[in-house]
């Protein structure tokens, strides 16, 4: 079997973007919504998608802004979407798919969690990571764990991660340290950048491996010398840094593989179709699970 792994928030973001506004019989803004029941009900027809899970930020804030003032918030956020994000976990609880609102931890460490907990299971063949989102290339596993760009439908392996970043799966968190993640306020390190990181990483794995001094680098790096100094006068930042940037794989996930098995959708999916104005949905969804 096949796990699949949907980063929610990640896909009504997506719709919020990418699909016409629409608005409820009520007159609420819901366009957002539609297309992530449109979008999920195309993953459920798919004969290799068998057990499903997927997981949202119902807050934004986590654990991770009490480390850092400077991570990512809910300000800015369009209120036409932000008003959605109840709606997306009710429209996937009514798809009969299992749902994961995070509060204290991020929607990316329960698919990190659940990725770590189910690849180890003899009956699972591949764990999809059903994102784009260079997070969770730290997560990937050999061919068995991958991320799949459901927009562009690749997948990325080890290898493909290797090949992207110039880094292993379990030195993506340092590759963010030093590069950054602007979508998670992560500033990185100054001169830092995605080539330097990947060929110095790429040979030292760890921040704590990279000597102190560029003369001592065992690899070529253009503006070595600076580069060194920056990262020596930001070692602390780094290191907080790649702490924000690993996804944590404990959080207590109540379900087990056989709960994500995707049978049918809940007897409340029409009233809610009917609720937002979702017409035609069922000739989208498989006739069973």
């Amino acid at each position: 079997m096949n796990v699949h792994l949907v980063d929610g928030t990640y896909e009504l973001f997506r719709s919020f973007y990418g699909a016409p506004p629409a608005q409820s019989p009520d007159g609420k803004e819901v366009g957002a919504t539609r297309g992530l029941l449109r979008t999920l009900a195309v993953l459920l027809r798919d004969p290799g998608v068998t057990h499903v899970a997927c997981a949202f930020d119902h807050v934004i804030e986590s654990f991770r802004n009490e480390l850092f003032d400077g991570y990512k918030t809910g300000d800015g956020i369009e209120p036409d979407l932000w008003a959605q994000f109840p709606l997306a976990e009710e429209a996937t609880r009514a798809l009969g798919i299992v749902c994961w609102p995070m509060v204290e931890f991020e929607a990316d460490d329960a698919i990190a969690t659940a990725a770590a907990r189910f690849a180890v299971d003899p009956r699972v063949e591949r764990v999809f990571l059903c994102s784009p989102d260079k997070d969770f290339a730290q997560c990937v596993r050999g061919s068995r764990v991958v991320m799949l760009d459901r927009k562009s439908g690749t997948t990325l392996d080890e290898e493909g991660v290797a090949g992207k970043f110039g880094v292993r799966p379990a030195s993506i968190p340092d590759y963010l340290a030093l590069v950054g993640d602007t979508a998670d306020g992560i500033p990185g390190v100054p001169r830092w950048g995605p080539k330097s990181a990947g060929a110095v990483l790429g040979k030292y794995e760890r921040l704590e491996a990279i000597p102190a001094r560029a003369g001592e680098w065992q690899v070529q790096v253009r503006g070595a010398a600076a580069l060194a100094q920056e990262l020596a006068a930001h070692r602390k930042e780094s290191v907080l840094y790649r702490t924000l940037a690993t996804l944590r794989t404990d959080v207590p996930l109540a379900e087990s593989l056989d709960d994500l098995e995707w049978k049918a959708p809940s007897n409340t999916l029409e009233a809610f179709c009917d609720r937002i104005g979702e017409k035609g949905l069922k000739a989208r969804l498989p006739l069973q699970g």
